[in-house]
């Protein structure tokens, strides 16, 4: 709903973004210090475009995104004396201007019962605590939600997911460890869909790139699904930790490929210096980013905002 924001969501979002700035502060220290000493009492010339291109491919924003910003900072501004707080926030408009169009924070399909959300990512990106914390914000929404276990190769992933079901007050469906993962998933949506639930959210094991026995078992776990509902799964969210920086993007690319992803959640931006690659992945992939996590904390993965996001990188102040 579109309207005039409360003194009470005012105070809540000037609250997450001090979290998110807080967050971000490694990556936007390394960006923050560099503009400053690029850009003190010096003009906008073909030397300083460069060293501000350095500074951000090494800000993991990537090569190919990283000259289209320099690009578009030098249009209007080239041969011009520029001060280091105009540079923040010229930055920060041409980083927004690329997350803007994947902004999209994830919407249950209450058309469906339940929306099933297919969870992946490789081990320790945060896929089982994300699923924990959506979980509890539609369980305080006041929907049905349930929960399956599908990581069944780690008994602690199991153990956890049962944790947060406990919390939440969602089911949650496991098997044993080395289970059939894609038995687990349909016995899951049956289950869903005799209860009423709103939204299934499967977790499922840590899929590494090298490893293509993994990856055919989520391709089984997706076709197991199509045969209770050629739709099925209605979403598969991606999970992507900051701190791996460019192999982000490979993991987000080769697990496209494989599940059809059709959103992104990052997690850890807090315990990283690696922030940009958040821009690089939208940039190659225009894939939709949901949320975001700056913590460990259940507020601490909120809806993705692109100009607070860029703001927080690049140092710029919240006007």
């Amino acid at each position: 709903m579109i309207g005039v924001m409360t003194d009470t969501e005012k105070k809540e979002k000037k609250g997450w973004f001090r979290r998110l700035k807080e967050g971000l502060k490694r990556s936007s220290n390394a960006l923050s210090t560099g503009i400053t000493d690029i850009f003190t009492k010096r003009k906008l010339d073909d030397d300083v475009l460069e060293e501000l291109e350095e500074l951000l491919i090494t800000s993991d924003i990537g090569v190919s995104t990283s000259a289209k910003i320099t690009a578009n900072i030098a249009r209007t501004r080239y041969n011009k004396e520029i001060a280091p707080d105009e540079i923040k926030e010229a930055l920060a408009e041409e980083v927004a201007a690329i997350l803007e169009p994947v902004t999209r924070p994830f919407v249950l399909d209450e058309s469906r019962k339940p929306h099933v959300v297919l969870v992946v990512g490789v081990n320790g990106s945060g896929k089982t605590t994300t699923i924990g914390k959506l979980a509890k914000q539609y369980a305080d929404a006041g929907k049905k939600v349930m929960l399956a276990a599908g990581d069944t190769f780690r008994a602690a992933a199991i153990e956890q997911l049962s944790i947060w079901g406990e919390r939440t007050g969602a089911p949650v469906m496991t098997t044993k460890v080395g289970g059939d993962a894609a038995g687990l998933a349909f016995s899951a949506y049956e289950q869903a869909k005799a209860n009423g639930t709103d939204l299934l959210l499967i977790d499922t094991a840590g899929r590494l790139q090298n490893k293509g026995h993994l990856m055919a078992e989520l391709e089984k776990i997706i076709r197991v699904l199509k045969k209770l509902d050629a739709d099925a799964p209605h979403s598969s969210i991606l999970v992507l930790d900051a701190t791996t920086g460019q192999n982000a993007i490979n993991q987000a690319e080769i697990f496209g490929k494989v599940c059809d992803v059709t959103g992104l959640v990052m997690t850890k931006l807090d315990g990283t210096a690696r922030g940009g690659v958040l821009v690089a992945i939208a940039d190659k992939f225009g894939l939709p980013v949901h949320a975001i996590g700056v913590g460990e904390g259940i507020d601490d993965l909120q809806p993705f905002a692109a100009m607070d996001f860029a703001r927080a990188l690049s140092g710029s102040e919240q006007p």
